[in-house]
């Protein structure tokens, strides 16, 4: 690798982003930790030492590092996470989203178990289409027996990927897709109707067009058996459309993906048919295939006088010059990455796909003082990202002059578009930029902002207001800021109520919850038609959504164009519902008395229950007042003091709850699936903990099919890393905070 540059200038690191790299990035060893200056450089210096593989390369190399470490360190461009965290190290592995192949024999199930156990120890994500199993109940021709069903070997993959740290640095995030006309589709749609199953994994039911048409005709479709084509039975397509709609609305899972769409676009349609994505659904893949990504920061290509005559402020040359230079960098990742199966690395350098997406556009909006929610916002999103799509392209075809095109292109599907020859068969994807997008200090992805500021927690209980830079600078301009008005956002987190700001301000300043969901599905739709891939986005609703506004949103997508959607209802799972339909009654908890707990009586009655955990046998005893829980004692037989005393305060702290007038199902919504060192098998599933196990007796006793929900509740759910709320965007919950994301 090259030395270290003397007279290479410093990032910029802005506290919030020197956390993440500390947490997340900066490598340790021997000799301390890296700094982010180093961090830049191993990354910069790796991708441009593959550069001396081609003669007809117009850089030399410690040119191209300087060029590459410019982009990152003035958060221009970033890799996606696994380049930055591996380049230049004996690992190797860059990419961050792969597909594997779910055949149906057991041979191929595990070996798919195995392979998704290596990428996740890589730091990758994996996305399956369990289409191919055969449905619940067939015959098993080589054995006599009946066939479990995809949802069942599905579990089995979640529970592997319990075990799998990715990379020692998050939990792997995997992406599961099944037909719509799979005979198995109700109980795959229903799958994670039990909070806490399936928790690694997001889920997408896989549309066709002929299953869309006979929704619109209220007509009804076949259900087909893979294994041997044959037609188990018919279904109404309205009712099962409606159980999707249903269960998004409840939960927000399972999401779509329109199947025929993704492969109208699939550029190497010779080599099979696109099955799944990867975690986040914004990369359609062939089994066996992988993607390196990375995005633009546009916040960084505002005008400082933001806008001139005739045009809307936007550094275009400067844009342009980025794209050229990311794509290359991108390019060089395939020859610079060490993929975990030799078979992955013969499909990644057969096809070279990359995929260079945005971040920052809400920012970028900010900056020119353009509504996300208006027709302008939609304008503006086509003119930019379709000059990413015409620019990528265009250095995709520099390099394919330079190097040669990607080894499977096909002349006959690029030139009966008129474009090509390209060095890679896709070149655009807008992926969940979560983490990349603090270390840039900049909105993420095409997602509006989700908050305009919000309270972190720093040393000895103490609370920062952190502000948007934009609105900051817009309030200090108007001479409105203040920490005052800063607390009252955070408290009632928009502006839109706050009349005495100007109507300008408030127009501008729209957050991810002011803005109507169909706003949100014409950006998505926007940025899709000029992207290769798909596009990662959430079409964010009030919890005041009925299932018809997600039932508009979903055809909204069908017409639009859009390759998938992922909608989350405001506080959905704090609010399960049973299949009646029925929702939880907010009279149906015990109410505290006026000191909040309530008193113990004298004489109580209740049940104990024997339960085998990791650590031992554990003794529940569960007292009863009014026919309700109201208190636990957990007890642990020999399992040493440390163990019986943290079975004693879970116990306290559940009657706590009890006693104080928290629901049950509030109590098992919050330590049900909670992870510990000794998971055990039980006949219907895993205890994972002493509070999972808690949580199942109680579960078991008083919910009877009811959804536990609070845990997953976007309001009250915290960041298990650094304690600040989570929220919902780009397909995923992650932390605004310090980067943590539920998929990796």
């Amino acid at each position: 690798m090259l030395p270290l540059p003397k007279d290479l200038p410093q990032p910029n690191v802005k506290p919030n982003a020197e956390i993440v790299l500390q947490k997340r990035y900066l490598r340790r060893d021997a000799d301390g930790t890296e700094s982010p200056q180093d961090l830049f450089w191993r990354v910069a210096a790796t991708m441009a030492a593959e550069e001396v593989k081609y003669t007809a390369s117009p850089y030399a190399e410690e040119q191209l590092a300087r060029e590459f470490y410019a982009l990152m360190a003035k958060w221009k461009f970033l890799p996606n996470s696994p380049t930055l965290m591996n380049a230049g190290t004996p690992l190797g592995q860059l990419a961050a989203c792969f597909v594997l192949p779910v055949g149906d024999s057991i041979e191929e199930i595990f070996d798919a178990v195995k392979y998704a156990a290596m990428i996740h120890k890589s730091g990758g994500g994996t996305g399956f289409s369990f289409s191919r199993l055969r449905p619940k109940a067939s015959r098993v021709g080589s054995t006599g027996g009946v066939a479990s069903g995809p949802v069942s070997f599905l579990r089995i993959f979640n529970t592997a990927t319990e075990q799998i740290k990715q990379g020692g640095t998050r939990r792997g995030a995997n992406m599961g897709i099944l037909r719509v006309d799979h005979p198995d589709i109700v109980e795959f749609i229903r799958a994670k109707e039990k909070e806490g199953e399936f928790n690694n994994f997001n889920l997408s039911v896989g549309l066709t067009e002929a299953f869309m048409q006979a929704v619109e005709q209220d007509a009804t479709y076949d259900l087909v058996a893979p294994h041997n084509g044959k037609v188990k039975e018919r279904k109404r397509a309205r009712e099962i459309f409606d159980l999707l709609v249903r269960k998004a609305w409840q939960s927000g899972d399972p999401g779509i993906v329109f199947l025929d769409r993704i492969n109208r676009d699939n550029p190497t349609p010779d080599q099979g048919e696109i099955e799944s994505t990867n975690p986040c659904g914004e990369q359609p893949l062939l089994p066996y295939e992988a993607c390196n990504l990375g995005s633009i920061n546009l916040a960084r290509f505002v005008l400082p006088d933001r806008k001139e005559e005739g045009d809307v402020g936007i550094d275009w040359e400067d844009l342009r010059r980025t794209i050229h230079l990311a794509v290359r960098f991108l390019d060089n990742v395939i020859d610079a990455s060490r993929f975990p199966l030799e078979r992955i690395a013969q499909s990644v350098h057969k096809n070279r796909k990359i995929g260079l997406g945005v971040m920052g556009f809400a920012d970028m909006l900010y900056r020119l003082e353009v509504p996300y929610n208006s027709q302008q916002g939609i304008d503006l999103a086509e003119r930019v990202m379709a000059f990413v799509q015409e620019e990528g392209r265009r250095a995709s075809a520099d390099l394919a002059r330079e190097r040669g095109p990607f080894p499977a292109y096909d002349t006959s599907v690029f030139a009966a578009q008129g474009q090509g020859p390209y060095r890679n068969a896709t070149v655009t994807t807008i992926a969940p930029t979560g983490t990349l997008s603090i270390l840039a200090g900049c909105s993420s992805g095409v997602e509006p902002l989700f908050a305009l500021c919000f309270t972190r927690n720093i040393l000895d209980g103490e609370h920062l207001v952190e502000v948007n830079p934009w609105f900051e600078d817009a309030l200090t301009a108007t001479g409105l800021f203040s920490h005052e008005l800063m607390d009252s956002v955070v408290t009632k987190g928009s502006i839109q109520d706050m009349e005495h700001l100007p109507a300008s301000l408030r127009r501008v300043f729209v957050t991810a919850m002011d803005i109507a969901p169909v706003w949100h599905l014409r950006m998505q739709a926007a940025f899709q038609r000029h992207t290769d891939n798909a596009v990662s986005k959430t079409v964010n609703l009030p919890h005041s959504a009925t299932e018809q506004d997600i039932r508009d949103i979903y055809w909204l997508a069908y017409k639009e164009g859009c390759k998938g959607v992922t909608v989350y209802r405001d506080g959905c799972k704090s609010v399960q519902v049973l299949d009646t339909g029925q929702s939880r009654k907010a009279d149906d908890a015990p109410a505290p008395t006026a000191s909040g707990v309530r008193a113990r009586p004298d004489v109580v009655q209740g049940f104990t229950q024997r339960i085998t955990t990791g650590l031992g046998v554990m003794y529940l005893t569960v007292n009863e007042l009014d026919g309700r829980p109201f208190e636990v004692f957990a007890t642990i037989g020999k399992s040493g003091r440390s163990i019986t005393a943290k079975a004693e305060a879970i116990g306290r702290l559940v009657s706590l709850a009890l006693r104080s007038g928290v629901h049950v199902r509030d109590v098992v919504g919050q330590i049900k699936g909670i992870g510990g060192e000794h998971p055990v098998f039980r006949r219907k599933g895993m205890l994972l903990s002493i509070p999972d196990a808690i949580a199942w007796v109680l579960e078991r006793r008083y919910l009877k099919g009811e959804h536990p929900g609070a845990v997953s509740d976007l309001q009250d759910q915290v960041c298990p890393e650094c304690g600040e709320a989570l929220v919902f965007q780009e397909g995923c919950l992650i932390c605004p905070a310090c980067g943590f994301s539920r998929c990796g």
